[in-house]
């Protein structure tokens, strides 16, 4: 097992917690660098039965990101009626300017068949080829806070959009949408608890013992009763 300094577990959770989904870029460049950095530590994500189910299409062309603006702005309007008053008004101000304005938009996808019909762990969970990309996923968007480039994941469209736009077989998914850029606005706390969207909900009420609903007692949870009594 690798020992790890002080300052280089503080590095880490440092990563970890301050990343930021973002929605305003610079358009300045990225170097080729950085970005080849990125995607080395997407492919060295976790994958069940190590079936590496991840391609990644680097997309540069302004008439592709206007294509694909079009796509996200389409699925987030049709999206807005299921918000009603203040929500739908903060819903429909998420801005997908992003994908225009970013320097680079990588697109990450899964190949469901890549391995065969047998690959260890996913004949029993078929999802976990997913869960695979999004781990590649959560490495670029670390990785990327290390490299100070924002990163946005744009999560509303029609896969049949995207496909049509980035000549994807039909049999790929397309898991995500990454803009990838510098910004001026990197926010403290996630842009959805600024606006008041949600509140992260208290850990302590999401770790269960043994079984589901049962409470774990540790001296966490017991410190925050006591500061609530």
């Amino acid at each position: 097992m690798i020992s790890f300094q002080q300052s280089e577990k503080e590095a880490v959770y440092k990563a970890i917690f301050n990343r930021r989904d973002i929605r305003q870029f610079l358009r300045d460049p990225i170097p080729e660098e950085a970005i080849y950095r990125i995607l080395e530590a997407a492919h060295a994500a976790p994958s069940v039965g190590f079936m590496q189910p991840w391609n990644f299409i680097i997309i540069d062309s302004d008439e592709k990101k206007e294509r694909l603006a079009w796509a996200a702005e389409k699925e987030r309007k049709a999206l807005a009626i299921h918000y009603e008053g203040e929500r739908e008004t903060k819903f429909l101000s998420l801005k997908v300017e992003g994908l225009k304005d970013a320097p680079i938009t990588i697109c990450v996808t899964c190949d469901p068949t890549r391995g065969g019909n047998h690959v260890l762990g996913r004949n029993s969970i078929p999802e976990t080829d997913i869960m695979s990309t999004s781990c590649a996923i959560q490495n670029m968007w670390l990785a990327a806070f290390v490299e100070g480039i924002a990163m946005g994941w744009v999560s509303f469209y029609k896969k049949s959009d995207v496909r049509d736009i980035l000549n994807i077989p039909p049999h790929i998914e397309p898991v995500a949408l990454l803009s990838l850029g510098y910004t001026e606005d990197y926010p403290k706390q996630p842009i959805l608890e600024t606006a008041n969207w949600e509140k992260r909900q208290d850990l302590t009420t999401l770790i269960f013992d043994n079984e589901w609903g049962i409470a774990k007692k540790n001296k966490i949870s017991e410190n925050k009763e006591a500061q609530l009594k």
